[in-house]
């Protein structure tokens, strides 16, 4: 259910690619002052990192920067994912800095995460000594050759003059076309030697010349195709929330009046409570939306990338569909599903574009009908909602958890989720209104990506409320950033939906496996003899107690097993803004996530839920 955002990201980078210097006189610096000072000027403002010996000499002139603050972050993994969140909540590059070796190889993980999402960052590295390069020296990985598969470009700087034009470059690629990662490896021998400092630099970056403006043909084409149709779907991806087009958006929908389908990665492009939202298509989709796209015999694709998880078994996916596929990104279109119309530009431009030819369409007299298309539509909205049910045994339900913290927190609440059953539970039961405010790891699937990329989006905009919705699994990987926000007044809160179990992998267990829960439960090891039950080891102990675990890190720490106390765990949790909050949410273990399309079938085969197929209306039904 993911799509790489695709669409152009407005740029943070003030250097102009012709280049020439404007004013500024020459400075005489050492390379890691002149990288402190690029910084600067291409106006980062946030940092996160850990240094180390190779990229300790930009340490030294950082301490003196007043325009770039630094976060000390606890590992680099939390730099990465702090920087993803940070760019995807403020729609500005995202940074993060590690030293040579093992902190580089750390940044490995954010770098694909970002690659697979579209997400515009800057990572930054130190490097051994140029002339010890190739030579196993301590501390050496060869970093730019392991991370050119995930990259969108990537540097080895070893002429402290090419500082300045490399960070222009950097963040112009990173911001512009599709965006992407970009990582900056620079020796520490570079870092160390004098040389000069201006601004701006002479860029020159030949082969890259991102196409943003669509043919007027194939809009022309499109708009044609959307008169014509009965069955249209806007099948909408991060693309169109990467390129700022979620106003144009709204406004061709409301123009053509189809059908809207968000996937996961472009929850909030287009509001959930509009009256044309039909949900989120894929694995875990809405009924109505993964039928929509089977029905349909007109696809308008903007900024979306035909992904696994939104076509299932991709031969068989909306057999009657003609495709309008628009993308930044050439290579993505008729990579998964041939398109009928190819546009390639921006999504902004793509849409405002489609807009006029739309309306002109109309004009024209040739307007489409999709009266008969909304009775089924909303017969099938009508008759499989989203929904769950409360646990016979009184315990919690995970998705009514997810569901009041939604419904409590303030309206502009950004909210970033690791990856399993509460990631869809997320998805599906917190209402998305605004675009940036729902983050999560979509194309890597990342494990521990939420309390970071909470704490970077909590960095970018302080003033707004960041929720991370983490699993009890996930949040064992990288909780240890909750110390990064206690000690630098990043207030992040946090809900922990502990069902004791790997979830997800536990939920596929349960259908696939008979039930065989090899190495998915998280309470007890491989000597478990049944005394270990709820996340309790005999006598009452929880492994980890994640209340005095986030205590001990410097946070407000609760727990909540009763959906009694459920409302006022949380309100009090919204009215504590000076500190990091935890709540241990104990919920039941058995809770699944629905509907489900399993791996490798049709969407033809979604299932409501649990033994539930659902009747479209197929065999007469009208």
């Amino acid at each position: 259910m993911t799509e790489q955002a695709s669409g152009a990201h407005h740029p943070q980078p003030r250097a102009r690619q012709s280049g020439g210097p404007q004013s500024a006189a020459v400075e005489h610096v050492t390379g890691a002052q002149s990288l402190i000072r690029s910084l600067e000027e291409v106006g980062a403002d946030t940092v996160f990192g850990i240094p180390g010996g190779a990229i300790l000499p930009a340490y030294d002139p950082m301490m003196d920067s007043s325009k770039v603050r630094h976060v000390l972050v606890r590992h680099e993994q939390g730099a990465g994912h702090a920087a993803t969140g940070y760019a995807q909540a403020t729609g500005r590059v995202g940074v993060c800095m590690a030293t040579s070796g093992p902190g580089a190889t750390n940044l490995v993980t954010p770098i694909a995460d970002a690659h697979m999402d579209s997400v515009p960052l800057v990572a930054i590295t130190g490097q051994v000594a140029s002339k010890a390069i190739g030579t196993d020296a301590f501390q050496e990985a060869d970093i730019c050759g392991i991370t050119m598969p995930i990259t969108k470009h990537n540097f080895l700087v070893t002429d402290p003059a090419e500082i300045p034009r490399t960070i222009a470059e950097a963040f112009h690629i990173a911001a512009t076309g599709r965006p992407g990662p970009v990582l900056v490896d620079i020796a520490k021998d570079a870092l160390q030697a004098q040389t000069t400092f201006t601004w701006p630099p002479h860029t020159e970056l030949p082969g890259y010349r991102p196409v943003t403006k669509p043919h007027a043909k194939q809009i022309r084409e499109a708009a044609r195709l959307i008169a014509e149709s009965k069955r249209p779907v806007l099948y909408v991806g991060g693309g169109v929330m990467k390129a700022g087009a979620t106003a144009e958006l709204k406004v061709l929908a409301e123009l053509t009046g189809a059908p809207v389908t968000t996937t996961l990665m472009a929850l909030g492009a287009f509001p959930d409570s509009h009256p044309q939202h039909v949900g989120m298509p894929g694995m875990h989709g809405a009924v109505t939306a993964v039928t929509a796209l089977q029905k349909s015999d007109l696809l308008i694709t903007l900024g979306a990338r035909f992904d696994d998880r939104v076509t299932g078994k991709l031969d068989s996916f909306a057999p009657y569909a003609k495709v309008v596929h628009a993308d930044i990104d050439p290579a993505e279109i008729g990579k998964n599903r041939a398109a009928d119309v190819p546009i390639v530009g921006d999504a902004r431009e793509v849409i405002a574009d489609l807009i006029v030819a739309v309306q002109a369409e109309h004009d024209a007299g040739h307007k489409g009908d999709y009266t008969a298309w909304w009775k089924d539509l909303n017969r099938w909205r009508d008759t499989y909602p989203l929904g769950y049910d409360l646990p016979e045994d009184g315990s919690l339900s995970p998705q009514q958890v997810i569901e009041r913290i939604g419904q409590l927190a303030p309206a502009d609440t950004i909210y970033a989720a690791g990856v399993g059953q509460h990631q869809m539970w997320a998805a599906h039961f917190i209402g998305y209104e605004q675009p940036s405010t729902w983050l999560n790891s979509g194309g890597a699937g990342t494990m521990g990506y939420a309390v970071p990329a909470a704490m970077g989006a909590k960095a970018g905009q302080p003033d707004r409320t960041v929720w991370a919705i983490d699993g009890d699994g996930c949040f064992q990987m990288t909780n240890q950033e909750l110390v990064t926000c206690a000690l630098n007044n990043i207030p992040i809160k946090v809900a922990i939906i502990n069902n004791g179990a790997l979830g997800m992998v536990r939920q596929w267990q349960t259908l696939f496996y008979n039930e065989r829960y090899s190495n998915t439960v998280l309470h007890s090891g491989p000597e478990a003899n049944g005394l270990v039950t709820a996340g309790k080891a005999s006598g009452g102990t929880r492994v980890p107690d994640f209340v005095k675990l986030s205590e001990a890190m410097g946070c407000v720490a609760m727990r909540c097993e009763d959906p009694a106390e459920l409302d006022a765990v949380i309100a009090k949790a919204n009215a504590i803004n000076d500190r990091p909050v935890v709540i241990d949410f104990i919920v039941h273990e058995d809770a699944q996530v629905w509907p489900m399309v399993a791996a490798g079938t049709s969407n033809d085969e979604v299932m409501a839920a649990r033994g539930v197929r659902p009747d479209f209306g197929d065999n007469g039904e009208d």
